[in-house]
């Protein structure tokens, strides 16, 4: 699906739209060891909210953009705010369209950033790495044991 497609689908969102990117310390996984990338992914206003009150996160940095700062020629620009090295995450358009309709639905939110500024005043913390390649495998030993009684009728 190509970006113009997906924005003609959401109607709603418009290039005038203001979006919080951030500039995220994750971690892929090979060989039993752990390599460190940079990734550049929209930030939710609920998410953002609790960045600033100052729990621990991978974010780096975040800037506030319009979607046509971020969109250009249809193709995804990432910002000149971020580092050439830093790649952009996965499921991006889809995630970026769902955070710029939390900056909507809460406009308030928008005043943490101002547009076209830089925000690096997190606590950053890289004690629980983001592995992006994780696979979780689920066993039988897995299973919660329930009460004989959790499904019977008495």
């Amino acid at each position: 699906m190509t970006v113009t497609s997906l924005l003609t689908q959401a109607e709603d969102i418009k290039k005038d739209d203001y979006c919080v990117l951030g500039l995220a310390t994750c971690f892929l996984k090979e060989d039993g060891e752990f390599h460190q990338v940079q990734i550049v992914e929209p930030i939710p206003s609920a998410a953002l909210e609790a960045i600033l009150k100052g729990i621990p996160t991978s974010y780096q940095l975040a800037c506030a953009k319009l979607v046509k700062d971020i969109i250009q020629d249809d193709q995804v620009q990432i910002p000149p705010e971020f580092p050439e090295s830093a790649q952009i995450g996965d499921d991006f358009l889809e995630r970026m369209i769902a955070t710029i309709r939390t900056y909507k639905s809460r406009p308030t939110a928008q005043a943490y950033i101002p547009l076209d500024t830089v925000r690096d005043d997190f606590n950053y913390s890289l004690e629980r790495k983001r592995v992006l390649n994780t696979v979780n495998i689920v066993r039988n030993e897995d299973n919660v044991k329930q009460h004989p009684h959790t499904h019977k009728q008495l």
